[in-house]
């Protein structure tokens, strides 16, 4: 369920499946009833397991800085539904998001779509309506059948493939590729991160078989750390940027920034704007994303890590940034992901597991979860706002992790009780 959507369409009346329905024919049919919303605006159109949501954060910002109006389609809300519709970093008010549900409904759209389905055409609408210069497009899930895939777009960005929603598509990296690999379009560039070689192997087909341009991290363009901050290179634009200083934490982060700067390239060259090193340098520094290793109160760390390859990562920031520090993790993970690794790789760098019970039914109990940890201090933790708060003034450093939809439970708590 995405909060707060149900108001909207009760009110007006425009009734959706809380369901996942992969396909394209309801998207193509409703977006033709509204006017092709999606065929207005330039896009960037983003797939992959991890890093989606950074490089899209960094993109955005890079964009802003060159005097772009900048819409954006993420998922899943951190809050509620309108942080999942952005213009210039401004979630969707209430008065716009009436306005689309109407034209909606008047569309006769009631009853066509799932409610994801609906809030993609629902982004499209709203980015239209204002007159976005670009719009950054994040897929829900996969790519070639997802709702979103349903845009031309100056550019595809892939940053990562690892195995997700195997339920979907399918339980290899080959398989998973080929889904991811479904947003390529004819004669349309990707850029690609560091891809396992069997997922990178389907998407170099699938770019041949498009006649589209391949770009690739470590290849075609690069990111070194030097002295001064980190140093951009880009073999194609023979483009370079150095003292680029990072204010979102993890060594991942700079492969995402690195993706966002090669994309920018290619939006400016489409639309006639000329770069500026300046200007990006700032849009780098300016970056931050809610829920990416992210300290909500002092002390207490929130992190969307969901999965191996993130929590993989996060644990690589985590010593990075706390080595040899004592650290307590508040976890709660949906029962459909892979439960075990993911407690062997916090594991790695902690002892000290609480587990806690969160509003949604793919949620795994927290009990069970305590029995798969191998942790030798662990418990059931009822109430993890008094916990968390008492952690802070301890100055003891928590990570809640596992799950978005426990972030966004524990995000929101946290910050009204702390308010």
């Amino acid at each position: 369920m995405i909060p707060k959507l149900n108001y909207y369409k009760e009110h007006w009346h425009v009734h959706s499946d809380d369901v996942i329905k992969p396909g394209l024919t309801a998207m193509k049919e409703a977006l033709s009833l509204v006017g092709n919303p999606e065929q207005l605006v330039p896009t960037v159109h983003l797939a992959g397991t991890n890093g989606k949501g950074s490089t899209l954060t960094f993109l955005e910002a890079i964009a802003k800085e060159h005097g772009l109006c900048v819409g954006k389609f993420m998922s899943p809300c951190i809050v509620d539904v309108h942080d999942q519709i952005q213009v210039d970093g401004q979630a969707i008010s209430q008065a716009a998001m009436d306005k689309v549900f109407q034209q909606m409904q008047r569309a006769g759209l009631s009853g066509k779509l799932t409610d994801f389905e609906l809030l993609t055409v629902a982004a499209f609408l709203h980015f239209s309506n204002s007159n976005v210069d670009i719009a950054l497009i994040e897929a829900g899930m996969g790519g070639l059948l997802d709702s979103t895939n349903v845009v031309t777009p100056i550019v595809s960005i892939i940053p990562s493939i690892a195995l997700e929603h195997t339920q979907f598509l399918g339980d290899t990296l080959a398989s998973i590729a080929h889904h991811k690999a479904g947003i390529i379009k004819e004669q349309r560039p990707v850029i690609i991160g560091e891809l396992p070689e069997e997922a990178k192997r389907v998407v170099e087909q699938e770019a041949i078989q498009k006649k589209a341009a391949i770009f690739e991290l470590g290849y075609h363009f690069s990111v070194v750390q030097t002295s001064n901050g980190e140093c951009y290179r880009n073999n194609k634009h023979f483009y370079e940027i150095s003292n680029l200083q990072r204010t979102m934490k993890g060594t991942h982060q700079a492969n995402n920034m690195a993706l966002a700067i090669t994309a920018f390239l290619e939006v400016a060259a489409t639309l006639n704007i000329a770069p500026s090193s300046a200007a990006i340098r700032q849009a780098i520094k300016n970056a931050a994303i809610l829920g990416r290793f992210e300290e909500i109160i002092p002390f207490i760390i929130v992190d969307g890590a969901h999965n191996p390859a993130s929590v993989a990562k996060l644990v690589e920031t985590i010593q990075h940034e706390f080595p040899n520090e004592a650290i307590t993790f508040v976890v709660g993970i949906l029962a459909d992901k892979d439960v075990q690794q993911i407690l062997r790789l916090l594991e790695q760098v902690s002892d000290h597991f609480y587990f806690v019970d969160f509003d949604n039914s793919r949620a795994m109990a927290a009990e069970q979860l305590m029995a798969l940890s191998n942790a030798t201090k662990k418990a059931v933790l009822l109430d993890y706002v008094s916990f968390l708060q008492q952690q802070s003034t301890n100055k003891e450093h928590t990570i809640v992790a596992g799950s978005l939809y426990l972030l966004t439970a524990v995000r929101n708590r946290l910050l009204i009780e702390d308010a």
